[in-house]
C-alpha cells in the first residue's frame, strides 16, 4: 500500500518544504483540495461533514488553485506524485482543463494525476454560469474530452453541452493520466466503477469506509471492471494512527492510503514540526508496512 499526504490543513507557503520532506521520506503522493470561492450565502449542504464547520473553514481558509501548487512542488521533487483530492471538474472548461493537465503530466514526467468530483457547492456552477442540474451528465463528458484531448490525435465531440471540431493538443502525455473518480454517492461510486482509474473516498471514519469500498467494489464487479490490476482504491479513515490500522485499510482493499500526519487542529503548528511528523510517519508506519 502506498501512502498519500493529504494537504488539505497547510498553510500554502510551506508547500515547497513539505513535499520536499515527503519526498525524501518515501511518501509516494501529495494531493490538496479545490476551493474557486466561497459564496457568503449558499443553497447547498456539504455531504461529508457539518455544512456549518465546513463554511467556515473554507471562508477563513486560503486555496491556492490545484494545478499551481502542483507546478510549484512537482518542479522542485523527482519522484513524488500529485493530484487534486477532489478538483470539481464540471464548473471548468474542459478544453482548457485539459490543456493544464496534459502541459503539468509533460513537464514533470508523466507524475501528476486527476482526482475528479462534482462540487457539492450549487453557486461553484451558477456563478460561472454552469447549469447545476446537468452536473452529472457534465461531468461524464468532461472526462471523455479530457481523455481524448490527452492522446496526441486529432479529437473532436458533439454533444448538446460541448460542441467542437477536430484538434490535436500538443505535447501530449507519453501514457494517459489517471483520472480518479471522487465522492459517496451512488452515481459517483458508479462513475468511478465504470469510467475511472480509481476512486478517492473523502474523510470518513472505518465501518463507513469498508461499506463504500464493498459498494463500489460490487459496481466494479456488476460493469466488468473488477480485474483491473492498476485501479486504484484511495482512503482517508482520520481514526488510523498505528501500523495495525493501516494494515488493515490495506486488508479492506485500499491501494493508496492518505493521511495526515500532524495535529490538524492545532494553528500554531511549526513547519519543523510539521516536517518531524513527516519523517517519524515513514519511520513508523510507511518503512514497517509488510
Amino acid at each position: 500500500m502506498r501512502f498519500t499526504l493529504m494537504l488539505g490543513f497547510c498553510d500554502y507557503r510551506r508547500y515547497v518544504d513539505i513535499a520536499q520532506a515527503a519526498e525524501a521520506a518515501g511518501w509516494t503522493t501529495l494531493v490538496m483540495s479545490d476551493s474557486l470561492f466561497f459564496p457568503k450565502v449558499t443553497e447547498s449542504d456539504y455531504p461529508y461533514a457539518d455544512t456549518e464547520a465546513i463554511r467556515q473553514y473554507i471562508s477563513s481558509s486560503p486555496f491556492i488553485e490545484p494545478f499551481i501548487a502542483m507546478s510549484t512542488m512537482a518542479a522542485v521533487t523527482q519522484t513524488l506524485r500529485f493530484y487534486p483530492s477532489v478538483l470539481k471538474v464540471p464548473v471548468r472548461q474542459p478544453l482548457v482543463l485539459a490543456k493544464l493537465l496534459t502541459s503539468l503530466a509533460v513537464i514533470s514526467n508523466n507524475r501528476i494525476a486527476l482526482g475528479a468530483g462534482i462540487s457539492p457547492w450549487k453557486e461553484d456552477f451558477t456563478y460561472n454560469g454552469v447549469d447545476f442540474d446537468k452536473r452529472g451528465r457534465l461531468m461524464d463528458e468532461c472526462i471523455e474530452i479530457i481523455r481524448g484531448c490527452m492522446s496526441g490525435d486529432y479529437f473532436e465531440y458533439h454533444s448538446e453541452n460541448y460542441s467542437f471540431g477536430p484538434l490535436k493538443m500538443n505535447p501530449a502525455p507519453t501514457r494517459p493520466i489517471p483520472i480518479y473518480i471522487g465522492g459517496h454517492a451512488k452515481p459517483a461510486l458508479r462513475r468511478a466503477a465504470k469510467t475511472g482509474d480509481g476512486w478517492i473516498a473523502a474523510n470518513t471514519d472505518y465501518d463507513t469506509l469498508k461499506a463504500l469500498v464493498h459498494e463500489l467494489n460490487r459496481y466494479r464487479t456488476e460493469l466488468g471492471t473488477i480485474q483491473r490490476k492498476d485501479y486504484v482504491i484511495h482512503g482517508l479513515d482520520y481514526s488510523a494512527r498505528t501500523l495495525d490500522d493501516f494494515r488493515r485499510l490495506r486488508d479492506l482493499g485500499l491501494t493508496d492510503a492518505g493521511a495526515i500526519p500532524w495535529d490538524m487542529n492545532d494553528p500554531s503548528i511549526t513547519l519543523q514540526a510539521q516536517l518531524d511528523a513527516i519523517k517519524r510517519f515513514s519511520e513508523e508506519i510507511i518503512q514497517r508496512m509488510d
